[in-house]
């Protein structure tokens, strides 16, 4: 069995918080920071800082030291993390953090998409079964909950293989939680598994991790520098 940290990260937070992140980031993230409107650009800023000190804490560098290296389509590590495999994301006020040893992960954290978005999506790019599941509630709010899993589910398998999202839509992600992923078609090669992961309300998240072994998420809070 592998362990996931999963670190839960609230964006909201003093300015004082993102003027120290600031000066953890690469010229990269700065630049990318820069363009962003104001509100973006502090979580965004957050997040980053959020993300440069829990893995430099892993690895034993200094957080603004740490070089990240990308694949072919972006996904990050940390270029002297050893065998330490990361994953992040952010939707507004919260953000989620995925640390594991010696096995590829994926995160998404999502909120809660509207009930008519939701169904017309899941209509249009999910498998049959899936959009299904998701149009067949007479709560509106249900649907969305239902089509906000599926898309976390589906967005974390694409970040554990590295793939596109696109990659994605021919593949089943539903059923109850945990998940094995036997066949991830276009996205790679090899069997994943992936779970739910409990997020406070109007959020979803959900981690995936190479591999046919079992998974197991500690939920961790990170309280700031």
């Amino acid at each position: 069995m592998t362990e996931i940290a999963l670190w839960l990260i609230d964006t909201r937070r003093p300015a004082s918080c993102a003027a120290e992140s600031w000066q953890l980031l690469d010229s990269g993230e700065r630049a990318r920071a820069a363009r962003m409107p104001p509100v973006a650009r502090e979580r965004f800023t957050v997040v980053r800082g959020a993300v440069r000190q829990l893995v430099a804490g892993r690895i034993g560098v200094r957080p603004a030291e740490l070089v990240w290296r990308y694949g072919p389509h972006g996904k990050p590590e940390p270029e002297r993390g050893g065998a330490l495999r990361v994953s992040w994301s952010a939707s507004e006020a919260l953000a989620v953090l995925a640390l594991a040893e010696g096995r590829s992960v994926g995160v998404d954290v999502e909120r809660l998409h509207a009930p008519r978005t939701a169904e017309r999506m899941a209509a249009r790019w999910f498998p049959s079964e899936e959009a299904r599941f998701v149009a067949e509630p007479v709560d509106p709010a249900e649907r969305a909950a239902r089509f906000t899993m599926l898309w976390c589910r589906r967005e974390a398998c694409v970040k554990a293989y590295g793939g596109r999202l696109g990659q994605s839509f021919g593949v089943s992600v539903g059923g109850p939680s945990p998940v094995p992923v036997a066949d991830p078609g276009a996205l790679g090669a090899g069997p994943s598994r992936l779970c739910d992961v409990p997020v406070a309300e109007p959020f979803r998240a959900a981690v995936a991790a190479l591999g046919e072994s079992p998974i197991h998420v500690n939920s961790l809070v990170w309280k700031g520098s």
